[in-house]
């Protein structure tokens, strides 16, 4: 257990919890005495509960395809049923599926990147609002990304862009209600490999001539020069997450070693 605890008696909905950044954020929301309550597709989430439960953390899972309101809502119901509210939503769904020119994606895999990388935090925040609303209090965060301005994943840019475009609008609709929201916009981050890629089929060599060209981009565009940490990454989210960030809503915090996307 973590010395801070920050989320001692919290529940925290964390989606995307199986691996990357949200297993990151489960694992600490959980040291810091967060109930933790983790969406994700994957059996691979069973693995982080593992963790979490083997350091005494408090925790649960929810398997659910947050690509649907009804994977969202299920989400919600789960963590209220067990825990009785819900105190903080983390919204860690997305991620680019292919990386090429707009003009080689066809209409399907354009679909396709929007219902991946918008719609989980749209249907999630849709889900959890009844019950902040409720509460009259509760905090959002959604992670984002420096991509909004990148080359070689534009379905990708807009979805994030509309995750912006939320995370202002709800902040200044709900502000009344007690609920602050804020994103973070993460830039490229080391990572193990994906246990579950995003795209099953092999990459050709133009595919990975594409994909360098986003990883040559992204790392000419910091002024550190190199990729961020999963940890770099959770430290901010976690930020915005907690009290410490009581007086920030609508904000998107670009962590992306100075690109600000």
């Amino acid at each position: 257990m973590s010395d801070r605890q920050r989320f001692q008696n919290k529940v925290v909905i964390v989606t995307g919890a199986a691996q990357g950044i949200g297993r990151g954020v489960a694992l600490q929301v959980a040291a810091e005495g967060g109930f933790v309550v983790m969406a994700d597709y994957s059996d691979f989430v069973q693995d982080v509960l593992a963790e979490i439960q083997a350091q005494n953390g408090q925790a649960m899972v929810v398997q659910a395809d947050l690509e649907t309101f009804a994977g969202a809502e299920a989400v919600v119901q789960a963590a209220i049923e067990n825990y009785g509210r819900v105190d903080i939503l983390i919204n860690n769904v997305g991620g680019a599926i292919w990386m090429k020119p707009f003009h080689e994606f066809t209409p399907a895999e354009i679909e396709k990147e929007v219902s991946r990388s918008l719609f989980p935090t749209l249907w999630c925040c849709r889900a959890v609002l009844p019950e902040m609303i409720k509460n009259q209090s509760g905090v959002i965060v959604n992670v984002s990304s420096i991509a909004t301005c990148g080359i070689n994943r534009i379905p990708y840019s807009a979805s994030k862009g509309g995750v912006n475009a939320l995370t202002r609008s709800l902040a200044f609709a709900h502000a009344k209600d007690g609920i602050r929201v804020n994103a973070v916009a993460t830039g490229g981050t080391e990572a193990p490999p994906r246990k579950i890629p995003r795209n099953s089929k092999p990459l050709t060599e133009q595919d990975q001539a594409w994909m360098q060209e986003v990883v040559d981009q992204t790392i000419d565009s910091t002024f550190l020069g190199r990729y961020g940490t999963i940890q770099e990454q959770v430290n901010a989210i976690v930020f915005l997450a907690s009290d410490e960030s009581s007086y920030m809503t609508g904000t998107v915090v670009p962590v992306g070693g100075g690109d600000q996307g």
